[in-house]
């Protein structure tokens, strides 16, 4: 069985490929893996046991006559052609896309050679390319049950798996967690976070915050902040009283995730299925932009209770201020938040997602 596996350039798109792949090589272990990355990759190296990765052209396509749009294309067109030497020489069994304009070539090919297609889908509202892709596309795999409308033209051949998380993400003891941040065992602990690369949005939003509070001992934060804030967020935090931990990235997320009480954070796909599965309270603050998948996101923790919704705009009035101090000051208004996750089914997206890909071979 060899499976071809294409996805986008950022980590919402790559950690559920990694996660699949994970599982594919665990429960086949002689399978034959291909990853292909955009050459712009957030993760540029990564090394996979037995999976050869390889890397083509990829430039995002904006409507609009100008010389932008033409490089885009010609881009486009090279990272076809890439694609296509790709699928000839490794000629796989079936084709796995996970979302973004790079799927697209691949997927096509696989579709004319009459090679097997599977498309999946991380957000609720389905990205333009898989929508796109639906129609060539053996199987779509979705992560949220609200997905499916989306697909309605294709239905017969949409399936529920989830979205994949990665295998390091494991429950934590609390205790074991906050001693590896070297953090108090007793206070309310908070993790910021913007995702893969991080928000200046939200690390100036909860820093203001924060010095607005009176009583700063009443809890302790982890902030993923990303490279780019990391010594101006450290330094700010210096003289605001309040005992922090701040990171520009963190490897050992399972530790972070099992460490606190709330989370503030985007709503990107990843994040939500994340919080999902460690079933964390949180303050959503989703991203504006991206045609509103992280609104639409948010929503299936923010309509069931799980979380609170601040939106991006209102980070610079008192609305994330006094939403943290009313948490911190009535820890049973978290514990009924956490309960809340107990309605929403969560399967093992990636053994699920192994089954529908091999169904296809």
């Amino acid at each position: 069985m060899k499976v071809m596996v294409v996805t986008g350039q950022s980590g919402g798109h790559i950690f559920p490929a990694l996660s699949f792949l994970d599982r594919l090589k665990q429960e086949y272990p002689d399978a034959d893996t291909l990853l292909v990355l955009p050459k712009g990759a957030l993760l540029r190296d990564i090394a996979l046991p037995g999976c050869k990765v390889r890397y083509i052209s990829v430039s995002n396509i904006k409507l609009g006559i100008n010389l932008k749009f033409f490089s885009a294309i010609l881009k486009f067109l090279k990272g076809s052609l890439e694609g296509l030497i790709l699928f000839l020489k490794f000629r796989p069994d079936v084709v796995i896309g996970f979302g973004s304009i790079a799927s697209v070539p691949l997927i096509l090919f696989a579709w004319l050679f009459r090679v097997g297609t599977i498309i999946h889908e991380q957000n609720l509202i389905p990205g333009r390319a898989n929508r796109f892709l639906a129609k060539f596309s053996d199987k779509i795999a979705v992560s949220f049950e609200g997905s499916r409308k989306y697909f309605a033209v294709s239905s017969g051949k949409t399936v529920l798996t989830g979205n994949p998380i990665r295998k390091e993400l494991k429950q934590t003891d609390k205790d074991k967690a906050r001693d590896f941040f070297r953090l108090s065992p007793d206070k309310f602990t908070v993790l910021v976070m913007g995702g893969s690369l991080g928000s200046h949005r939200i690390n100036a939003g909860f820093l203001s915050a924060v010095s607005r509070i009176k009583e700063k001992s009443s809890f302790q934060v982890i902030h993923l902040c990303g490279s780019g804030d990391y010594a101006w967020l450290r330094d700010n935090y210096k003289n605001l009283g309040v005992n922090v931990m701040v990171f520009a990235f963190l490897n050992q997320m399972h530790y972070a995730y099992s460490a606190c009480e709330l989370a503030i954070c985007r709503a990107g796909a990843t994040t939500i299925s994340e919080m999902i599965f460690f079933q964390l309270p949180a303050i959503i603050i989703p991203y504006p932009f991206a045609y509103g998948h992280q609104a639409a996101n948010a929503r299936i923790l923010t309509d069931r209770g799980c979380a609170i919704l601040i939106n991006d705009e209102e980070l610079d009035s008192d609305k994330l201020k006094q939403n943290i101090e009313h948490l911190v000051d009535n820890p049973d208004e978290i514990g009924i938040m956490h309960s809340h996750y107990k309605g929403i089914a969560w399967p093992r997206a990636d053994a699920l997602l192994v089954n529908e890909v091999m169904s296809l071979g």
